[in-house]
């Protein structure tokens, strides 16, 4: 892709958001496209939130499960940006219309106290790096289509990068933990739909550690010149498979010693 068509994929999904209407899958338009390709649109997106006014708070990295990387055929996990815009306080409601086709994850955040990044980057960098980990949820919306309705293709991992890897909005708990005083392998959560089980899972789901999945994303940042900023809000990834939220509904995740976190859908 040229860096004009960079753009105009951007423009696509930023008309999308605006007008409620998921647009066609660009994997389709632009079948060439690879991952570097879908970052740059990311990056292209992004620039015109920034030019609005958003500011970034932070980082999520989506598709760290086998299940999901299995369904997508990959190996690797993805990554977008955290805008302040889509910080919602734990058991606020969001607006009706506020997104398409919400959904939720259960994850594990960490807040940085300190810059991380680098290619050389080690676990207990992660580790020295963190103020704090919290329970979390974040809300999933997708711009693109999620199959073409002539072809039936699903989108693929380079729609999702694009629409800055599905990502939508993060509720965080008022619980807030020292990266030691859990083992974060074993933390999970039950997550209820309107008072029914949907959904439970642990936190060694997420690359058999949570802190893995940021060490990951410390690394890949190196490739691209960009660092974990202190006061950050890094996502580690869902251990738990995206649950619709219609109108209506009400979202509680208990994560036990952990905390809870809850939102609600207007």
């Amino acid at each position: 892709m040229t860096p004009d068509q960079h753009q105009a994929a951007a423009e696509m999904l930023l008309k999308a958001e605006k007008s409620g209407q998921q647009c066609g899958l660009l994997s389709l338009a632009y079948p060439g496209m690879t991952l570097e390709d879908a970052y740059a649109v990311q990056q292209a997106l992004i620039q015109v939130k920034f030019a609005s006014g958003r500011r970034k708070v932070g980082w999520k990295i989506g598709l760290t499960s086998r299940a999901m990387q299995q369904a997508l055929n990959i190996t690797t996990p993805d990554s977008g940006l955290l805008l302040d815009d889509m910080v919602f306080a734990h058991g606020a409601t969001v607006p009706k219309g506020r997104f398409i086709q919400p959904r939720i994850e259960a994850e594990i955040a960490f807040v940085m106290k300190s810059p991380l990044a680098g290619a050389d980057c080690t676990r207990a960098d992660v580790i020295a790096a963190t103020d704090y980990v919290t329970p979390s949820l974040e809300i999933l919306d997708t711009r693109i289509l999620r199959a073409d309705p002539d072809t039936g293709e699903a989108r693929i991992i380079t729609d999702t990068i694009s629409d800055n890897a599905a990502n939508a909005g993060v509720v965080l708990s008022q619980e807030r933990h020292a990266i030691d005083a859990h083992d974060l392998r074993w933390v999970g959560a039950i997550v209820q739909r309107d008072g029914v089980v949907e959904e439970t899972g642990l936190g060694a789901g997420v690359l058999n550690d949570p802190v893995t999945s940021v060490l990951w994303l410390a690394r890949r940042m190196a490739e691209y010149g960009q660092v974990i900023e202190a006061g950050d809000i890094v996502l580690s990834g869902s251990f738990i498979r995206p649950i619709e939220c219609p109108s209506g509904s009400e979202i509680q995740a208990d994560f036990g010693a952990f905390g809870s976190v809850a939102i609600s859908f207007e």
